[in-house]
């Protein structure tokens, strides 16, 4: 909800500016003004406040898992957002961080890491005891 709320505010911010343009008769600076705050806003949104909004105010983010792989779990360090996929080709479990702005995403890499435990037949009642 945040995240719409944020977008909303940019929006009225960029008409605002073009309307007192347009009645102050200064279209192109307004224009060029306008531009200048969208720019500003969609950096702002995307350098810092995309994960922010997510984890603290109940944001909107999408993540895609990639062809191949299976999603296994997701944490959040500090304001980064870190997920564990499980590649069955490769038999790899891959940590990926999603940082402020895709700037220092870290990666780690798990070799023949098996996520699935291997199956144990259990009885469903219990076997009798003495004679």
């Amino acid at each position: 909800m945040i995240t719409y709320l944020y977008w909303g505010l940019i929006f009225v911010i960029v008409v605002a500016v073009v309307a007192l343009g347009a009645k102050l008769k200064y279209p192109g600076v307004a224009a060029a003004v306008a531009g200048l705050v969208l720019v500003v806003g969609w950096a702002a949104y995307h350098f810092s406040l995309e994960q922010v909004f997510v984890k603290r105010w109940g944001g909107v983010m999408s993540i895609s898992v990639p062809r191949g792989y299976y999603h296994i779990a997701t944490t959040w360090k500090d304001d980064n957002l870190w997920v564990e996929n499980y590649d069955p080709e490769s038999n790899e479990c891959v940590f990926s961080e999603y940082s402020k702005g895709s700037l220092l995403e870290g990666q780690v890499t798990l070799k023949d890491c098996n996520p699935a435990p291997p199956r144990v037949r259990v009885p469903l009642l219990p076997e009798p005891i003495g004679p």
